[in-house]
């Protein structure tokens, strides 16, 4: 699984960095990003649900 956060879109919220810290964390700006773009097995459904959840649905899943 691919992932990305859209940064225009991110207001910050913190539910992907919380439910999937794994994944998601904080950058300089205090928006959310992807420590990698390229997600294992194990983490798709962790990283689903903060896309399913992202209340502006910045977070794309390919």
């Amino acid at each position: 699984m691919d992932v990305k956060v859209i940064q225009d879109l991110c207001i910050s919220c913190g539910l992907c960095v919380s439910n999937c810290p794994e994944v998601f964390s904080w950058d300089d700006d205090e928006k959310a990003h992807v420590s990698s773009e390229q997600v294992n097995a194990e983490l798709e459904d962790c990283v689903q649900d903060a896309a399913d959840g992202c209340p502006t649905d910045a977070i794309e899943t390919t």
